[in-house]
């Protein structure tokens, strides 16, 4: 009989992950079942250092440093059979083995899991030690003699100090709980944070800020004594009381240094808020989660330019939409009035093209558990690091034949709607080598379990606009890979399971380069009517080229009243004016925009060829337009509020717009409309009426 043959040296890496994997809890863990995928593993691992975290909670302090120590030297072990596997070549195997790369990336990525786990489980262990040993010697400074005392009275204290500890968690959770409440707006920074990015908060230990909006992701919208507003992390805040002072200022701030294997330092910061820090090792990602039941592949991540887009205005095409001040603050830099011409002059832009998307090929589906709302693509403007323009959505539609394969612009009866149109004008004047597009695919999401709504990115790709020599890339069409993780995170696929690196051979890389999930554009060339009309744009902008006549027409309203009929070019003045006041709101709600366009489209069918050449006329009958579309509909209490990707409320706002459109055409304008007893609108309010230029360029702008 013919001796056992001798495992591949893949095998015994594998074997040796399992034994350590039962050595993570000192016993054989949950067996994996045969032929089960890495989501089974993955969740087997979390089951054992769940197992070990149970295990940490032991109060006694000689338990936690024999835990440390067991974890620390766990992991060791777990890292040095990572750098074995790495090390591992196809061609070291005695026999052929099948799917030999897959195996080994996901073997890598259980074992990076598993050390992962175990690191913060360390950290976690540091911290315990720490605040034990730091109130065991304040107690004993307090008190002294107490060394004299018999060992029944030592006992009582070791009972007293845990009901201490106890005492102390629950004050905690307290203090978390008054902190997340929404009617606490003063909060106190008990450390020193310097701002990460552009959008961040600098503020100082000590000082007040004033909570305007307490975001699910720790990063709170707050205002200094300054008047200066932006994003502050919670951890570095506490509950301001009545006197003014809150308890973490009174307690001594610890030096946190969390270090890895090799001792490298990571970050550093004090912090005494340790129950913060514990929830947050603990907590499972709400991706991590959908990863390990299947229901995403493990390159999804959360939204970064939806996250972007929730945090303010700073990113919105109304922003951008408004005139940008000159370094003198004296006139305007992208709006300049013509007098020859009687109009505002055309602004050429280093960047200043139209994209148009074709389709997303392979986009990998996600499982049953969640339902998707909406599939789209986010664009942007991008440099590597900061977000340089608007972020524009176009939603994608597909047929249930073939869900990985979504498409733009769809052949509708009628007008399409903008948010569907995959024609966008790009705009930027940006002198940044590094510029490109930014293009995140992204979906909207429902647990089926839990009810949750969600905003996940598919993967994403950047397309850089100029060559290494400085000149701007080829007109043409481009098939771009996608990426998984963030635009800030390198190396990570949409889906492991069909990695480009897998397989040798050149015709396999073809097959598996065939599966890829791809975004397919086309660059188009500008016409020197294209050219004419983009450059009376904004400097910095991205839309819909659906709109863009309607946005024109803005821009020469906003260049008559802020540069032709103005008094004084000094005065700052309020500016009575509907349209000015109220268009860029428009930008937001594409279902208004789409009002405004089918209301201009009819009222243009009637018009004769003299008068569509007459600008001024065009102008003035645009403003007869908008007051008898969309003007009375944001004033309307019967028009819900937009939300995005609601089935529901889509349908009931787009059932009030098309109603009113119709008995607005029907009466020949919106004045028995709007008088009618039927309908009722919001208080008037004269702010709505007005236009405040500097509020409206300095809103979200520090240095305004």
């Amino acid at each position: 009989m013919s001796g056992r043959r001798a495992r591949g040296p893949l095998q015994r890496v594998q074997r040796r992950s399992r034994e350590l994997r039962e050595q993570v809890t000192g016993r054989r863990g949950p067996a994996r079942p045969r032929g089960a995928g890495p989501a089974a593993e993955a969740a087997c691992a979390v089951l054992q250092v769940e197992a070990l975290r149970a295990e940490s909670a032991a109060p006694a302090a000689g338990q936690r440093e024999a835990l440390r120590q067991r974890c620390v030297q766990l992991k060791k072990l777990v890292d040095e059979n990572t750098h074995a596997l790495r090390g591992l070549k196809k061609a070291d195997e005695p026999a052929p083995v099948g799917n030999y790369n897959q195996r080994k990336d996901e073997e890598e990525k259980l074992l990076l899991k598993l050390s992962q786990q175990l690191q913060k489980l360390v950290f976690n262990l540091d911290q315990d030690s720490v605040t034990t040993n730091y109130a065991a010697v304040k107690e004993h400074q307090k008190d002294p003699q107490t060394e004299d005392e018999s060992g029944e009275e030592d006992e009582s204290e070791d009972e007293e100090s845990s009901e201490e500890e106890d005492s102390e968690e629950a004050n905690d959770d307290g203090e978390d709980k008054l902190l997340d409440d929404p009617n606490i707006k003063e909060c106190i920074a008990v450390g020193n944070f310097t701002a990460q990015q552009e959008e961040d908060l600098t503020f100082t230990k000590g000082e007040v800020l004033l909570i305007h909006d307490k975001k699910a992701d720790g990063w709170w919208v707050a205002e200094n004594s300054k008047g200066q507003r932006g994003l502050v992390p919670r951890t570095y805040l506490a509950a301001r009381n009545d006197d003014g002072e809150s308890q973490e200022q009174s307690e001594e701030h610890m030096e946190v240094v969390d270090e890895t294997a090799d001792g490298t330092e990571i970050k550093k910061r004090t912090d005494s808020h340790w129950s913060a820090v514990r929830r947050a090792i603990t907590e499972n990602d709400t991706v991590e989660v959908l990863a390990n039941i299947g229901a995403v592949p493990a390159g999804f991540r959360l939204s970064t330019l939806f996250q972007l887009l929730e945090a303010g205005n700073r990113f919105r095409a109304s922003y951008f939409l408004q005139p940008e001040l000159s370094p003198s603050q004296l006139a305007f830099k992208d709006l300049v009035w013509n007098s020859e011409k009687n109009t505002i002059s055309p602004r050429p832009t280093r960047v200043s093209l139209i994209v148009t998307l074709c389709s997303c090929k392979m986009i990998p589906l996600p499982g049953p558990s969640i339902q998707v709302l909406s599939r789209h693509v986010r664009l942007c403007l991008f440099d590597g690091n900061r977000v340089l323009s608007n972020i524009h959505t176009v939603r994608a539609t597909w047929q249930s034949k073939n869900p990985q394969l979504w498409t733009f612009s769809p052949r509708v009866t009628g007008i399409l709607p903008s948010l569907l149109d995959g024609d966008c004008f790009v705009r930027s004047n940006s002198l940044s080598s590094d510029m490109g597009i930014l293009f995140e695919l992204g979906i909207t999401y429902i647990r089926n379990s839990t009810g949750e709504r969600g905003e996940l990115s598919c993967g994403w790709t950047f397309l850089k606009l100029f060559t290494s020599n400085g000149m701007p890339v080829p007109s043409k069409m481009y098939e771009l890979l996608l990426n998984g993780g963030t635009p800030y995170e390198r190396g990570v696929e949409v889906d492991p399971s069909i990695s480009r690196r897998a397989g040798s051979g050149v015709f396999h890389q073809f097959l598996t380069l065939k599966k890829q999930p791809v975004l397919v554009l086309k660059l188009r060339p500008l016409s020197t009517q294209s050219k004419e009309i983009l450059n009376l744009l904004p400097e910095t902008l991205i839309g819909s080229m659906c709109y863009i006549h309607l946005l024109i027409f803005y821009r020469q309203i906003l260049g008559d009243a802020l540069l032709k009929d103005r008094i004084s070019t000094q005065s700052t003045d309020l500016i009575c004016n509907p349209i000015l006041a109220t268009f860029p709101q428009l930008m937001d709600q594409p279902d208004l925009m789409d009002a405004l366009r089918s209301a201009w489209a009819d009222r243009e069918r009637t018009l004769k060829r003299y008068e569509k050449r007459d600008q001024e006329f065009l102008k003035s009958l645009f403003v007869l337009v908008y007051h008898d579309s969309v003007f009375p509909l944001l004033q309307s209490t019967l028009l819900p509020n937009y939300k995005w990707a609601e089935e529901e409320s889509e349908a009931s706002r787009w059932k009030v717009i098309a109603d009113f459109l119709k008995k607005s055409q029907e009466n020949d304008g919106a004045l028995q409309y709007v008088l009618s007893s039927e309908n009722t609108h919001k208080a008037f309010d004269i702010s709505e009426l007005a236009y405040d230029f500097l509020g409206e360029v300095g809103t979200d702008n520090p240095e305004v």
